[in-house]
């Protein structure tokens, strides 16, 4: 596409280092399934005038992971012009907007909660209120302070606050549960 588009110079910003130095000659490719695009991707770099190779950890690759991201599921325009992509940079990540702080400052299963626990409930509240509340603690299981949901499959989801919720979000995008994992390692980690 930078071909197409009559790009000179072109730098590269890529998070597999031994792709890198693969592709620049500096490393020899022993991978057989690869050759071919190393072999490839050389001959399509001599086209440019100029071409910079640059090496970023993937731990530091959050941008590259977004735009490989809106690129997957944007379709790719007929002709050879693409319109400009303006991306704005936000003080927090996206995932803070949707956690949302109880406005009591409790948590939002507290009257479940106390409900299972005494088989009272808040004050001033109705009938129809009072049956709800009733109806929903049939779907949830109080082990000492942990409270969970029961799920279709039998199987429990921990219930946690805005405070709590908050912390596993930075901790799942920050990756410190450990990079790629599939989503059942990710939920042990989390429950």
């Amino acid at each position: 596409m930078e071909l197409d588009m009559d790009i000179n110079e072109l730098l590269v910003i890529g998070d597999f280092d031994l792709l890198i130095h693969q592709v620049q000659g500096e490393w020899a490719t022993k991978n057989e399934k690869s050759l071919p695009y190393v072999n490839l991707a050389q001959t399509l770099f001599k086209k440019f005038r100029k071409i910079e190779f640059r090496h970023t950890p993937r731990a530091q690759n959050e941008f590259a992971d977004a735009l490989a991201t809106i690129a997957s599921v944007i379709q790719h325009p007929e002709s050879s012009h693409i319109d400009l992509l303006r991306i704005s940079l936000k003080e927090e990540h996206a995932y803070c907007c949707h956690v949302e702080a109880e406005p009591d400052g409790k948590p939002w299963y507290n009257d479940i909660k106390i409900y299972l626990e005494r088989r009272e409930y808040p004050e001033s509240i109705t009938n129809g209120q009072k049956n709800t509340i009733r109806r929903m603690a049939n779907g949830f299981f109080l082990n000492k302070e942990m409270m969970y949901k029961r799920t279709l499959d039998l199987g429990l989801l921990r219930c946690v606050d805005a405070g709590e919720a908050s912390k596993l979000l930075e901790k799942v995008h920050a990756r410190a549960c450990g990079p790629y994992m599939n989503g059942f390692v990710l939920a042990k980690i989390i429950l």
